[in-house]
């Protein structure tokens, strides 16, 4: 099965994200959000990362006229009917998810593969709301998405081989980044260990043993990380962070998983980082560090 067009439902952070990365491989792709303001501010931000590849000589003006021409807008469930893959990039809400799929699954085609970026939720409770649970995939890409060349593909407990060896063939033929097959389980790979290391830089935090300057420092240089787990926290939405330990937390009732009191603090202050403009550390509406 040969995938060369592509929904993308919901046009957040990862959503765009996913958007940009698809285009600029050639895949043509409808982005769907549910407002025109959203959508709006969606195609803005892609706008603005598009500039400043454009910037550091990453892409041509041409190309980015190019990128920009396969994205298209849409507010319609109808107009996805004929993409092969879909890949819902929602909030990470269950109830949200499930009435997406519902309704996909009342417009799309047999054939069509519908893939979640969820990070904890559950692939084949998702796919139980659909009529096609053998199609219905995990695609988990990781934050900045355009960079990372890794994605977690997450089978379902009914999700078929044929479904799983299309995607894959896609993630590391067509998209060109590495994929690996992680079965069902909460906070996938990726998920769990980070969360666990942001959740100790928070404890590491609240005790006073560091700055958080200091100790992004340390894991930025002392370990190589691209960020430090606070900012990492910070451009991952640390709203998003507390609501992938909570949902840990309960399915493993691990104490490890407990979200931190200060996670939960400057969630409830409205500091949720990238998006907010400011959470551990402050950044620009480009969401570049201040």
């Amino acid at each position: 099965m040969q995938i060369s067009k592509v929904g993308v439902i919901g046009a957040g952070t990862m959503g765009q994200g996913i958007a940009e990365m698809l285009a600029s491989k050639g895949i043509d792709v409808l982005l769907l959000e549910r407002s025109p303001d959203q959508l709006e501010h969606a195609w803005a931000m892609i706008e603005i990362s598009l500039g400043k590849r454009l910037e550091k000589w990453d892409i041509t003006e041409a190309e980015k006229k190019l990128i920009l021409g396969k994205i298209h807008k849409t507010y319609a469930y109808e107009q996805l009917s004929d993409c092969e893959m879909i890949v819902e990039t929602v909030t990470e809400h269950l109830e949200t998810k499930k009435d997406v799929f519902r309704k996909l699954d009342a417009v799309l085609p047999d054939g069509t593969i519908i893939a979640s970026n969820t990070s904890t939720l559950s692939l084949t409770e998702l796919a139980g709301e659909t009529k096609r649970p053998e199609r219905v995939i995990g695609l988990h890409f990781l934050y900045p998405v355009g960079k990372v060349p890794l994605v977690e593909i997450v089978r379902g407990l009914r999700t078929s081989v044929e479904t799983y060896e299309t995607v894959r063939a896609f993630v590391e033929q067509t998209i060109q980044k590495k994929g690996i097959m992680v079965y069902e389980s909460p906070g996938f790979v990726t998920t769990r260990l980070i969360c666990t290391l942001i959740n100790e830089a928070l404890h590491t935090l609240s005790e006073g043993v560091a700055s958080a300057e200091d100790i992004d420092t340390a894991m930025r240089i002392g370990y190589d990380f691209r960020y430090g787990p606070l900012e990492m926290a910070d451009r991952f939405g640390l709203d998003a962070v507390l609501a992938a330990m909570d949902r840990m937390f309960r399915e493993y009732g691990d104490l490890k998983y407990r979200p931190s009191f200060l996670l939960k603090q400057m969630v409830r202050a409205g500091h949720l980082g990238v998006k907010s403009g400011e959470g551990f550390f402050r950044y620009d509406k480009d969401g570049d560090r201040l």
